[in-house]
């Protein structure tokens, strides 16, 4: 047990320390960020797949009323990482970029008779990117040089409960979020000794609420279907935007600064999402997601000719939808290769901010994967799960990103709650 739990807090400090590092998408520039992936590792196995889905020994945060269903016998934990290589191509450029992180970390137990909680710490959105551009101007016979660098992200850190009465559970997630993000751009002449850098920050700590149901229809001894249902609460986050207008003059090294700062700018937007999942008896699961991010009420810190303020239809509501399923040969046979899960899933999604006046880009991704059992002196079953996904973003006239990602995660599922018997 001791061993577990400190897995578990090195987890969390490691995703805490590297969770700067989950992208280098120039698209993260945007808005809060690139939406980070959610749920754990069976999830990402059936690329998130998981609103209407409950299992005793799996880990499932994408609906909190799914801890209702823990297994009465054991403590979960469900930790996870991953690695990613991300192809870049605008006008015939091309390059490549790999990124590796320690993504989630979550655990569950039982705290009475249809009751269970869970706890742990997800990403939410982050932020890494670092490029440039320049443009010749012949008039000037100098060129005009811009870099784009940035780096943050929001996580949070969560307890949830859910309870079942009948065929109906009901829970919550109530956390600390807290992250930020900081930006810069950097303007140039190659013929003057003048630039100009403005810095962008924003620096999050509040709270973070999401509720979920869900209801289960019997279809016979080995067969049901489950309605799932969610909602994340949007709010005011309580944060200052600053923004910094510095102007260098390096033939004196002096520089003026303009500081400019928007109380209160940001905020969460509204979270729904509805599923439904087919099972049958522990081997066949089918599934599939809608959510939706009401992104497009929300104003969002914008600078322009020195001004900066809260500003209008520089986000839009976004959409998700994604399919999956999960496939056990024979659950309850002796042989490791029969207990083995199969899991695919695919998703396409709409993106929640704007590039100038054009949307940003959509983003299509599919992925597969398996659960490995692992046998302990215990008897207990835990899994190695093991995915790769491939993501594609794109918008015409801008950078196309195609991402291959492997996740890795593990699910100790110990029966701390057993009771030994000794004749």
């Amino acid at each position: 047990m001791n061993r577990i739990l400190v897995s578990f807090l090195i987890a969390s400090s490691a995703m805490t320390a590297f969770a700067q590092g989950a992208t280098n998408s120039p698209y993260s520039q945007f808005g809060l960020g690139e939406i980070a992936q959610q749920g754990g590792s069976q999830n990402r196995g059936m690329d998130g797949l998981g609103i209407a889905l409950h299992q005793g020994n799996q880990v499932n945060t994408a609906n909190p009323a799914s801890y209702a269903y823990v297994d009465s016998l054991t403590m979960l934990f469900d930790m996870g990482l991953s690695a990613s290589l991300t192809h870049f191509e605008e006008n015939g450029v091309k390059k490549n970029a790999r990124t590796g992180n320690f993504e989630y970390a979550v655990g569950s137990f039982r705290l009475m008779k249809n009751v269970g909680a869970t706890f742990g710490i997800l990403p939410v959105t982050n932020v890494g990117y670092d490029y440039s551009s320049s443009v010749y101007l012949p008039e000037a016979q100098s060129t005009m040089s811009t870099a784009y660098s940035g780096d943050g992200g929001l996580q949070k850190i969560f307890v949830g409960m859910g309870a079942r009465l009948g065929h109906l559970s009901a829970g919550f997630n109530v956390g600390y979020l807290w992250g930020g993000y900081k930006r810069s751009i950097l303007l140039a002449s190659s013929s003057a000794v003048n630039s100009l850098t403005k810095k962008y920050q924003a620096d999050v700590s509040n709270y973070v609420l999401d509720f979920g149901l869900q209801y289960d229809l019997s279809l016979g001894k080995r067969d049901r279907l489950t309605l799932g249902a969610t909602y994340g609460l949007g709010h005011k986050l309580n944060t200052d935007a600053t923004c910094d207008i510095i102007n260098s003059n390096s033939s004196i090294g002096k520089a003026d600064t303009t500081h400019l700062v928007i109380s209160d700018a940001l905020e969460l937007p509204h979270t729904f999402g509805v599923g439904l999942a087919y099972s049958r008896l522990n081997t066949l699961t089918v599934g599939v997601d809608a959510t939706m991010q009401r992104w497009g009420d929300l104003k969002f810190p914008k600078e322009s000719n020195g001004q900066y303020q809260l500003a209008p239809d520089m986000l839009k509501d976004s959409y998700k939808m994604t399919i999956g399923t999960e496939w056990t040969p024979r659950y309850n046979s002796r042989r490791l290769i029969d207990r083995i899960k199969y899991r695919i899933g695919a998703s396409y999604m709409t993106p929640y901010y704007k590039i100038g006046n054009i949307d940003g880009p959509k983003q299509y991704s599919v992925s597969a994967g398996f659960g490995i059992p692992i046998q302990n002196q215990l008897n207990a079953r835990s899994y190695l799960n093991i995915s790769a996904q491939w993501v594609n973003q794109s918008v015409d006239g801008l950078v196309k990103e195609n991402t291959f990602r492997i996740n890795l995660g593990i699910t100790f599922n110990e029966r701390w709650f057993a009771k030994w018997k000794v004749e």
